[in-house]
């Protein structure tokens, strides 16, 4: 039982971080409708920034500093290059975004070599240990994080003349033109918003039990795309409920891979992506997603 608990505290905390890096996609697939796959190296880009200056500047500075320089990479993605694609196909944007993943992890991959980065974080390899059950202080730190800044992303969703705009161009982007929404304005600012949740997903992805940052770290932050297809790509409660289910699944799984040999080994890495087209095959929008009505 004590390690069910265990697998079940970490396997939320995961699936938190995971919730974040899906609230990306949801954010950017809202506002442009576009699949954003430089998600990953707008992440690497806010854990590398972080590790290299934490020694020089302090922890909590370097972290602003990696939130801030993934933000503002994110909102150059978006102004230098989908802004002046000259095609208006999602799809094809879409392999737009692939070609600027690979450059930017290249190029990341390139400066940290066979290096694993440390982030500098506060709580180190500490462990709570209640009735048995051992929970790492970067466990709670995440789940605690990830509850507050979901949290408030929703509220400003909701509330904002930032949200309201946003959701106005989600629904009849044309309608919210004419109404007098930028869409270029939101757009920008939803890969913006995106960037910084990377950046904070990449610290709790690098810490304790984790080594740190790696050439590997990409890899890691798409675990969370199962988690927006599964809760739904226009749905931001989809990516939170999509991102729980995923860290749950790939916990357990992991924990109890010695019961599950038969499925052959390493069956927690690929758990994320079976749950995800089980899901699929029942309900093909997701579980929150809006499902597309065609007159026939």
């Amino acid at each position: 039982m004590t390690t069910f608990i265990e697998l079940v505290v970490n396997g939320l905390s995961v699936g938190s971080v995971y919730a974040l890096i899906a609230l990306g996609f949801v954010i950017i697939f809202k506002a442009t409708e576009v699949v954003n796959f430089a998600h990953a190296s707008l992440l690497l880009v806010g854990g590398y920034v972080t590790a290299i200056l934490h020694d020089d500047i302090g922890f909590l500075p370097a972290l602003g500093a990696g939130i801030a320089t993934a933000a503002v990479v994110g909102a150059l993605v978006e102004f230098l290059v989908l802004r002046r694609a000259t095609v208006e196909n999602h799809a094809v944007l879409a392999i737009v975004t692939i070609g600027v993943d690979i450059m930017l992890t290249t190029e990341l991959t390139r400066r940290i070599g066979t290096e694993v980065l440390t982030l500098g974080d506060p709580w180190q390899n500490g462990i709570y240990t209640i009735g048995g059950v051992s929970i790492a202080h970067t466990r709670i730190a995440a789940l605690v994080t990830a509850a507050v800044l979901i949290s408030a992303f929703l509220l400003a969703f909701r509330y904002t003349s930032w949200g309201v705009a946003m959701r106005a161009a989600a629904e009849d982007s044309e309608t919210a033109a004419l109404m007098g929404i930028r869409l270029s304005r939101v757009s920008l600012g939803a890969w913006a918003v995106a960037g910084a949740l990377a950046a904070v997903a990449a610290l709790f992805l690098t810490v304790f039990p984790t080594p740190g940052l790696d050439r590997s770290t990409s890899f890691a932050a798409m675990k969370a795309f199962p988690a927006a297809i599964l809760g739904g790509l226009d749905s931001t409660t989809g990516a939170l409920a999509g991102g729980l289910i995923i860290g749950l699944t790939e916990s357990l799984v992991t924990g109890y891979q010695g019961d599950l040999a038969f499925m052959g080994r390493g069956i927690g890495e690929v758990a994320p992506f079976l749950v995800m087209l089980a899901v699929l095959l029942i309900r093909p929008a997701g579980l929150f997603g809006t499902r597309e009505l065609t007159r026939v």
